[in-house]
């Protein structure tokens, strides 16, 4: 009785040590794989938000000009740079304002706003630090002729 379960044994295989070794290195490389995959998708995600978060302020600065007359000092013509925090973060801002004149250089009474709005970080994607930029067309509420020609 004995003789019969030996023998039945010996038809029986298992794996051997080098195709376990070879599955686990197989596994490990599909592992390393999904990982870097994640950490990969982590820092977009980290990065759009710094991006969403830089529109955030630039349409905020934006709205503040949007909302002085037309001739507040604050729409005079001229660059301005400055540095705002905002939700712990912090941003160089560049509002540039342009008078628009027409093709005979008289003045449209046409401002162009342009606002930069760049993320100043530390250890964060390089492409999460490009700048976000808004343009906007103000003009004065007055009557007039201010075709564009």
């Amino acid at each position: 009785m004995m003789k019969a379960k030996v023998e039945n044994r010996k038809n029986e295989r298992g794996f051997t040590l080098v195709e376990t070794t070879i599955s686990m290195v197989v596994m490990m490389v599909a592992g390393l794989a999904v990982s870097s995959l994640f950490v990969f998708s982590t820092q977009n995600n980290v990065g759009g938000n710094e991006r969403a978060l830089a529109m955030a302020v630039a349409q905020q600065q934006m709205e503040q000009l949007r909302s002085v007359s037309f001739d507040s000092t604050l729409l005079n013509a001229g660059t301005t740079t400055s540095t705002i925090r905002s939700s712990n973060r912090d941003y160089t801002v560049v509002k540039a304002i342009t008078d628009d004149v027409n093709p005979d250089n008289s003045v449209k009474l046409l401002r162009r706003i342009t606002i930069t709005v760049t993320p100043i970080g530390g250890g964060r994607a390089t492409w999460t630090r490009t700048p976000v930029t808004l343009v906007a067309l103000r003009s004065t509420v007055a009557t007039g002729s201010f075709a564009v020609q």
